[in-house]
């Protein structure tokens, strides 16, 4: 499981998506919608975590989204 940051770069005018803990931001895009929706899928490929998607200024956590583990169990109900 991996927590991942959505973040604007003003020095580039681009949106990032890092992983918590990581040295490097793992990609860039345009807008904050992309950068959102790619996160997302980061933290799902990871086995879940949370996306923390901060305000532009960058100081604050605008909002959380937590990608659940996926259950192993292939049963409806």
């Amino acid at each position: 499981m991996a927590d991942y940051h959505v973040q604007y770069d003003g020095d580039r005018d681009l949106w990032t998506v890092k992983r918590a803990g990581a040295s490097r931001v793992s990609r860039t895009f345009a807008t904050k919608a992309e950068a959102t929706k790619q996160a997302k899928v980061f933290a799902d490929r990871s086995g879940g975590g949370e996306v923390n998607i901060h305000n532009k200024g960058g100081n604050k956590i605008r909002d959380k989204r937590t990608i659940g583990k996926k259950d192993p169990r292939d049963i409806k109900g």
